[in-house]
């Protein structure tokens, strides 16, 4: 029998339902922009479960094969070339479109696939993009030991120093762990961490001892909905639809727009062309939209919303 409290406390260890409820910083972004609008190129190819990596099964996520359950201790011939296409073909093609179009990204990459394809790295670093860790292997962290994601978060910035020439000062596992953030901020080097989906707008988080960004991400305008039946026009529409309501909401309340994508995804040509159309829409706006990379929102919010209050550690 289900027993309800009316005593019960409205807060959660560790989780925020409040947020900036109904009082919302004021944000201006440069040049008085409505909207900050990223673009986030996942780049994973290489990173992914495969037994060659060492992992009991074969990768089963965010591929043309839908619903397919993981070959346990074998290899996926068909799950490893759909992979392959990304960094062989996929990323350029997302390379072609935003450098010609002018527009910046940030590039979220696994440590072991920029090994795999140092000459992506090299791209991406002369092409102006940001270069985030999305750690070292795109896997789910849940039940990694403490001291193995710490490792990998070490190397995965030694990666990055050494074929980008720089550390990521931007961080998402994408699949955290309980460990994730703490181990993060403990590493002390990286300006913001995104692995939340819980606002429309960057917020401090105080839970380690020390003041550290959140910027919150996306999984709705997000290309692995390709793999959910949503297409080309249908997706152009849906991140039209969404830019268009929040440059509405901008006009008295600026916030930001993220949009996620993946070379073995949106790398394809079909879909490809729905995100042509939808960057040029938004260059056709670009006086009410400032598009930037994730690190430029970090040091605009360390800049000019820094945090309030430092609290203590909470370990």
């Amino acid at each position: 029998e289900l027993s309800l409290s009316l005593s019960c406390c409205p807060t959660m260890a560790g989780r925020d339902f409040v947020g900036y409820g109904g009082k919302l910083p004021r944000v201006q972004w440069p040049g008085g922009a409505r909207v900050a609008v990223q673009f986030v190129i996942n780049y994973e190819e290489g990173a992914e479960g495969c037994v060659l990596n060492g992992d009991p099964a074969s990768e089963h996520l965010l591929s043309e094969i839908v619903g397919v359950a993981p070959y346990q201790g074998v290899r996926h011939l068909n799950m490893e070339s759909l992979y392959e296409y990304g960094s062989r073909a996929g990323f350029w093609r997302l390379h072609r479109l935003f450098t010609q179009h002018g527009l910046p990204a940030t590039v979220y990459a696994c440590g072991k696939a920029l090994e795999m394809n140092p000459a992506a790295a090299t791209a991406m670093k002369t092409a102006g993009f940001e270069v985030a860790s999305h750690g070292y292997r795109w896997i789910d962290y849940q039940y990694v030991g403490e001291e193995v994601e710490r490792e990998h978060i070490r190397k995965t910035i030694q990666v990055h120093q050494k074929l980008v020439g720089e550390r990521p000062l931007g961080i998402y596992q994408g699949k955290p762990g309980p460990n994730t953030r703490r181990l993060i901020v403990e590493e002390g080097g990286f300006l913001y961490d995104a692995d939340s989906y819980a606002d429309d707008l960057p917020y401090w988080n105080n839970d380690y001892g020390r003041p550290h960004l959140i910027i919150p991400y996306t999984l709705d305008a997000n290309d692995m909905r390709f793999a959910q039946g949503l297409e080309g026009q249908d997706y152009f529409e849906y991140l039209k639809d969404a830019l268009d309501q929040l440059l509405e909401e901008g006009e008295t309340e600026p916030k930001m727009m993220s949009v996620g994508l993946h070379c073995r995804v949106v790398g394809r040509p079909g879909r490809a062309r729905a995100l042509a159309r939808f960057l040029k829409y938004v260059k056709s706006k670009q006086s009410d939209v400032w598009v930037c990379r994730r690190v430029d929102i970090a040091r605009h919010w360390h800049k000019h919303h820094p945090p309030a209050f430092a609290g203590p550690a909470k370990l």
